[in-house]
Order: structure tokens, then sequence, then C-alpha cells
């Protein structure tokens, strides 16, 4: 359910001279890579002279991959890693980094040299510019190293570093081998080995994918809350798929690639697989757990696996299966204050921190709050999402929503799902009343906020290269997002067991529209259901009691 973007990291550092950055992550991860779990590769990289480099930058690794591989250029750059933008057809509302707002980061528009780190290419700094149809803009490694040494910098428009960068802290993610901590404190980031990297290729690991899903919007578990580094080398508590010591699964065993083209998406969701299956065979054009698991996961001969097997049309597996999520010790951002951003203390921007050692409040962004082992929001969900985007009209006296899911507990195909519900604040054209996009990073000229903490300047900046008119004159509006939820899933034995949801107060007690017994109190109904019970226990008592008379009596004659 989930849209794979790339396979680089999106770590929302500030400034790149500044000491005032998002703690870089939350445990500093040094964990053993998972021995990969697909199938064999058929050629050894090592072997191929033109792969041996010397190569001075990433498209010219690239140029040689695609002398053998002649149509995976062509692919890439049809596929939503490299677009990043794609047609809803349910809502005919094109989405996709590209276009959508979000309530993290923003906006990509104005801030491509930084946002586009994330983007499986290289070189892309101006969208207007950025030429989509060269296939040697595509990026091989960030996908397919399987060294662990490929990490593209965070400022660098998709390109790794190909000279050392020094700096007061140390990038996260980026990989040891390539850490020189200098005598005064500074740490070295060290160019990675091209030729070595492009020599030892092969299959997509976490470690891949996770270098961008993980660190998207500002540092590790930021964003989607169920994908962080935990799920490198996890517990099964943790991912029962993804740990060595369960299934180790990784991303492209559910995710299964086509083309480079992967399934999953959360601009428009796939809640239950309905295409007809060969026994033992799955449809990998389609994701859904029951994609791999049956209709009817539970165990049939007992009452309760029953029970649970009839709840599977209206209740997502991930619901009960994913009690919580942040799991493994990484929090995930739950309110992000934009309006708050901009103070200084003595002239210079500052940092706080809470009692978890979390940034608190950065000047660069704003104020935050964090959340470890998150009980999801539920709703029902029919799979399809609608987005705000930029110059649709807002009621600012709501709280907005950047995204909209849609379903009901009224409309067929709606299942109860988990999410996690984004909460924070941003800017908005008091005038126009719509959301606005503003300039944070430019370490040139003073438009970008994190240059200047002006907002004034930033968000002029930022929409000057839209075509919706701005007026100016701006504030600040409350606004939420959802994610689905749908990694770190529990081993069987901690899924959610009934009285989680069937109870007053429970989970589920503020999801409207439906009758749920044990949450909702109708006396005629619980009446009769309580009449209904004691008179089928009358019939067991006298049942039984007959049966031991009966038997008396025939003892006797006997």
């Amino acid at each position: 359910m989930l849209f794979l973007a790339s396979a680089v990291h999106a770590q929302d550092a500030g400034p790149p001279s500044g000491p005032v950055s998002e703690t870089a992550a939350q445990s500093d991860q040094n964990l053993t890579k998972p021995e990969n779990s697909g199938p064999k590769l058929t050629a050894d990289h090592a072997k191929f002279k033109k792969l041996q480099g010397p190569f001075a930058t990433g498209s010219d690794v690239t140029k040689a991959c695609l002398s053998c591989h002649t149509e995976a250029g062509k692919q890439v750059t049809q596929s939503l890693h490299w677009t990043w933008e794609t047609l809803n057809p349910a809502t005919g509302q094109t989405l996709g980094k590209k276009t959508v707002l979000n309530s993290f980061c923003g906006n990509l528009a104005s801030n491509e040299p930084r946002c586009t780190s994330c983007h499986a290419g290289y070189d892309w700094k101006e969208t207007a510019s950025y030429d989509f149809a060269d296939e040697s803009k595509v990026d091989c490694l960030a996908c397919h190293d399987t060294t662990g040494d490929y990490v593209k910098w965070p400022t660098e428009a998709g390109n790794p570093l190909y000279a050392p960068r020094t700096q007061a802290s140390r990038n996260v993610p980026y990989p040891q081998s390539l850490i020189v901590q200098e005598p005064d404190g500074k740490v070295t980031h060290l160019p990675p080995d091209l030729a070595k990297v492009a020599t030892n290729v092969g299959r997509p690991t976490r470690e891949n994918c996770g270098n961008c899903h993980f660190y998207g919007g500002g540092g590790d578990n930021v964003k989607h809350g169920d994908l962080s580094s935990a799920l490198l080398a996890p517990s099964p508590q943790v991912d029962v798929h993804m740990s060595p010591q369960g299934a180790n699964m990784v991303c492209v065993d559910c995710h299964v690639g086509d083309g480079h083209t992967w399934p999953g998406s959360r601009y428009h969701g796939t809640i239950t697989d309905t295409s007809e299956q060969r026994p033992g065979m799955r449809n990998t054009d389609i994701l859904a757990c029951n994609s791999c698991h049956t209709a009817k996961p539970h165990k049939a001969l007992s009452l309760k696996g029953n029970k649970l097997n009839d709840h599977t049309d209206r209740v997502a597996c991930q619901t009960c299966h994913i009690p919580e999520y942040a799991k493994g010790g990484i929090a995930t951002k739950t309110w992000w204050d934009w309006s708050t951003a901009g103070k200084l203390k003595d002239g210079k921007p500052y940092v706080e921190k809470d009692e978890n050692g979390l940034d608190s409040y950065l000047t660069i962004k704003g104020d935050f709050r964090w959340g470890t082992d998150v009980v999801p929001d539920y709703a029902f969900w029919d799979g399809i999402v609608e987005y705000t985007l930029l110059g649709d009209k807002i009621d600012p006296t709501a709280i907005v929503g950047i995204n909209r899911i849609g379903g009901s507990a009224e409309q067929p195909g709606s299942m109860i799902f988990p999410f996690k519900r984004m909460l924070g604040k941003q800017a908005y054209d008091e005038i126009n009343q719509y959301l606005i996009q503003s300039n944070v990073y430019g370490p040139e000229g003073d438009s970008a906020f994190w240059t200047n903490y002006d907002w004034g300047k930033a968000l002029a900046a930022g929409m000057a290269g839209s075509d919706v008119p701005y007026s100016g004159k701006f504030g600040f509006v409350e606004t939420e997002m959802w994610w689905p939820t749908t990694h770190m899933v529990a081993p069987a034995n901690e899924a959610l067991q009934c009285a989680e949801c069937h109870a007053k107060d429970g989970r589920l007690d503020n999801l409207a529209g439906f009758y749920l017994p044990g949450r909702d109190g109708f006396a005629i109904t619980d009446r009769v259901g309580l009449w209904l019970l004691a008179l089928a226990l009358a019939g067991v008592v006298l049942h039984a009691t007959a049966r031991i008379v009966l038997r008396r009596r025939n003892g006797k004659e006997g």
C-alpha cells in the first residue's frame, strides 16, 4: 500500500554550513545487513571491464550500465520513482512529489537541490530545465549497491559526493567506512568509490530502499512512522516479516518490480487484492496482504478463527496486526509547527531538545512533537486519497486536510484501516485562502528561509515559480495529513484482542456510522440479545439435566 519513492535518503538538513540541523539520527545505525533473501544473480559484474572505472560522476557509471541493460533507462524514466508525478484515476488529480504539498518539508518547487537528494536520478536542480528524457541521469547505484558505501549527499540534487566534505557533524545515513573523525572534532565524509560500487551491484536490499524511505521528511522515521532504520535488522516484535528471526524478507519480496515499476501507492491505495489467482501463485501487479495470505487467514476449525475470518471483509489485516507503529525505539514526528520557526537567541539560530534528546525546537523549522509505540488512528478507507493542491480553496477556521481519505461505514469496499495522522501548522494566503509554497533551502541569495529566517521573502520566492497568484499577506493554519500504516507487522500472538475494539473507550471509540458490539449500547438490542443468551444457556442446562435423568433411569431399568 505504500509508495516506494526511490532508493536514496531524504534527510532534511538545515543550512549545510550551519550548526543547526535536525537530529540526524535517533540511533546511529551500524547494523549488520541481513542476508539478501532474493534469487541469485546470473552475472558477476566485477568481471565487466567497463565497470572497473575510473568514473568521475554517477552518470558515467549509468552510461556503462546502459550499454548492456539497454531498456533499463527507458523503464526508469517512465516510472514514478523518476517522474514524481502520477494521475490518480479515481479523482483525476495529478499527484506525486513534484505536485503535492505535505505536512513536513512542504513542497518541492524552489527547493529542488535539497529535495531531489531522494530522486532516482542525478542533477535535478530546477524542474523547469530538467531533462526528464535523459537516461544518462538515471541513478542505477542507489537501488543496486550492495557494498553499503553509496549514499547521496543531501544538498547535491541527487548526486553523491565527488570530493571529501568536512563539516561540524556527521550526516546520517552515511556509511561508517567513509567517515573520518578529525582532531578538531569535525567530521570528514569521503566520496564513495564508484567503480567499487558499480562492480558490486545486485538486487535491492532494505538498506537501498531505506536510504530514502526511512529518512524522508527530516530524519529517521520522521515521515511515515512505520518505516525506519529499525527495519534493517528488526526483532520479530518490530516486524515479523522483515526480522532475520522471522521471514527475513526485504522490500522487493512484497513490492515485486516489473520493468522498474513497483506495486504499492499511498496516492491510490490497494486495500485488498480482488484479482483471480492460480493456487500457489500471486499477482505481482497488485500489493495487498491477501496477495500472499488468503482472504480467510485464520484457523477455520476454531470458533475464534471463524469469527476473525468474518471480519476480513470490513477490517484490514493491518488494523489488528499493527497495534502500534514507530516501534524499535525510533520516534516519529507527530506535530510540526512551522509558524514558530525563525526565532533567534543572541541573534543566532538555536535548538532545544526534549527529555528524550530529540529536537523539540529548531530555528529553521519550528516546534515538534514525537511519539514511539504510537497507537494508530482508525478510519474507514476505500483506497482513494484526495489532496489539497496549490490553489485549492481552504477553510482556515478548521483543520485543513493536506489529504483526505475516502470511504465510510456505509460504503461497500471500505475497510477499517490504521493511519498515522500527522498534525501541524503551515503557511496560507490570507486573502486568497489557499495553502502556499515556501522556499526554505538555498545557500545563495537571501530568499530562502534557512538563510534569512524571513517568512515574507521565503513565501514570495516559493510562490514566484507557480501559476497561482499570491497576495503577499500570509498566516498559518492547522493541518492534518493521513499516512496509511502497513509496515511493522507484529507476531500473531501480539495482534489486537477482541476487547481492545469491542469495548467502551476502546480503539474504535471515535469511529462512527456502524454498530459495534461491546461499544455501543442499544437498549432494545442488548435486552433481546441478553434474553436470547439466557434462553440458550437455559436450553443447555435443560438438555444436560434431561440426559442425566434419562441415563440414570435407563441404568435402573437395565
